[in-house]
């Protein structure tokens, strides 16, 4: 039988075996990506939602092979997981409007937060412990060692501050620290519950949790069948916007050869979001006044954030649509028998494109991770494939990826303009940073005529769906910028309007 550590090495070496595909940031991800992959491989040999569901087992025994190193307890766990997993990449439960869903089975690892007595505890005779509590909730269990009955503790945390060992910690599962608009709690025997009230559907729960049980729902099967039609003719074009974040993802090629394998799936067209940034610094550099206070729009998750936990705040959001909307509109505008698919790093996108202002613009919303199994389930090698240049945004639209990019192209976009307005912006990425921002506002003291807000730590280039979040992505999104086809925004959007 294998030691415990032993057994470890053997599930990551089986795994490292059966995953050397890809490079993502987890092997959680990239079990994620073979269960997209092989739900797409079915979609596009025709197979419809009734008869993927029959096809449960045999996915799941793709994915989980019998000859694997079990990951949980066995592996008829690990593919009832995955059976749930591919569940959700068929769109799950439609009665739940929240784009992220927990697997009750999967969450089943971590327990209650709260302050929990580590094994560091000595048993000291001076119980200082038990002196700090008021509402004598710290027992022990006949060895001295201190145990806290949760049945009577308030989770003051005064025990904590007084032990001279630091033994007693305020333990926090993975999705619950992650998740910054406290939107999600463990609760005992059930699990990880997410409160929709509060869930602004950034996703990162989904990123963290380290055994898959928090997952976005797929749009991924409903785009293979628009994509189908249209290439026989029963269905509209199918136009593809990508997200300004897409430049420092998919290491495997360029991104001339990355548009031409999305093209190759099927699009008639693809577009850059990164001439719908241009339209809406124009537009919020013509909206935003001196004396007043104005959020950006860009960020459905930031957004969501003020309207449920910032209300005061709601007629101080920008009156623009979202880069992905504004485009989706550009083009429908202009074909009105048209399908648009988004194509990006964000999951919030997904709930943004429900909403009722953007439904008409955008029919699907795609995530990095879907279009890798897209591709891949279609055999399609984008490092053979010939250049299709992205030319139509200026170098400021492309910067609405990182943090910090909206503000500078507004900034630019009111010199363009000649307005002689004179604004100062401030910019914070995670809402935790956020937070302190947005107070000052509805207290009357920002410094701000405009704050940019982005959900995710450095913007959209940190995104929850995206496929790694390397050092190096940063430095091809600024090599993306400067190779951008405008200088200024307004030349950008003239070209555009011609």
């Amino acid at each position: 039988m294998l030691l415990e550590t032993e057994y470890y090495f053997a599930v990551i070496n089986k795994m490292k075996s059966g995953f050397a595909m890809r490079k993502f940031d987890t092997y959680v991800q990239e079990l994620k990506y073979r269960i997209l992959r092989e739900v797409a491989r079915h979609t596009w040999e025709g197979r419809d939602g009734a008869e993927m569901f029959t096809l449960f087992n045999e996915i799941a025994s793709t994915v989980v092979h019998k000859d694997n190193v079990p990951m949980r307890c066995c592996i008829y766990k690990d593919r009832a997981i995955v059976a749930e997993q591919i569940r959700i990449a068929l769109g799950g439960n439609c009665n739940d409007p929240n784009i992220v869903e927990v697997i009750g089975i999967a969450c089943d690892e971590c327990p209650q937060s709260g302050y929990v007595v580590t094994d560091l505890c000595r048993g000291c005779i001076a119980h200082k412990c038990e002196d700090a509590c008021k509402v004598n909730a710290i027992e022990n269990d006949g060895k001295l060692i201190a145990h806290i009955n949760k049945d009577k503790c308030i989770e003051c945390g005064r025990c904590a501050k007084v032990c001279p060992y630091n033994a007693i910690i305020n333990f926090k599962s993975p999705c619950e620290v992650a998740c910054k608009a406290d939107a999600i709690h463990i609760v005992n025997g059930e699990g990880a519950k997410i409160d929709e009230r509060k869930c602004t559907n950034c996703g990162l729960c989904v990123t963290r949790c380290p055994f898959g049980a928090a997952v976005d729902k797929s749009h991924i099967t409903h785009v293979i069948r628009m994509l189908m039609a249209s290439v026989v003719g029963t269905g509209a074009p199918v136009h593809a916007i990508v997200a300004p974040a897409i430049a420092a993802q998919f290491n495997e090629g360029t991104l001339g050869q990355l548009v031409s394998g999305i093209k190759a799936l099927g699009f008639a067209d693809v577009r850059e979001v990164a001439l719908g940034a241009d339209l809406v610094a124009y537009e919020e550099a013509e909206a935003i006044r001196e004396d007043g206070f104005m959020t950006t729009s860009c960020c459905p998750a930031f957004v969501k954030y003020i309207k449920s936990q910032f209300p005061e705040l709601i007629d101080n959001i920008s009156p623009s649509l979202s880069p992905m909307a504004m485009l989706g509109k550009l083009i429908k505008d202009k074909e009105l028998d048209s399908k648009v698919v988004f194509i990006g790093p964000c999951i919030a996108k997904k709930a943004e494109a429900q909403l009722d202002s953007v439904a008409p613009y955008i029919d699907r919303v795609l995530t990095f991770e879907e279009l890798q199994a897209m591709l891949d389930a279609r055999e399609i090698d984008i490092t053979v494939l010939e250049e299709t240049m992205l030319e139509e945004s200026s170098s400021f639209g492309r910067g609405f990826a990182k943090s910090g990019g909206v503000a500078a192209a507004v900034v630019q976009a009111i010199e363009e303009q000649g307005s002689g307005k004179q604004i100062k912006t401030g910019n914070a990425s995670g809402l935790d940073k956020c937070k302190p921002l947005l107070r000052a506002a509805i207290r009357g003291t920002s410094p701000y005529q405009l704050l940019e807000g982005m959900a995710c730590d450095g913007g959209c280039i940190g995104g929850a769906a995206c496929l790694t979040h390397d050092a190096v992505d940063e430095k091809r999104l600024a090599e993306s910028g400067q190779e951008a086809a405008f200088d200024e925004i307004g030349a950008s959007i003239r070209a555009a309007n011609r």
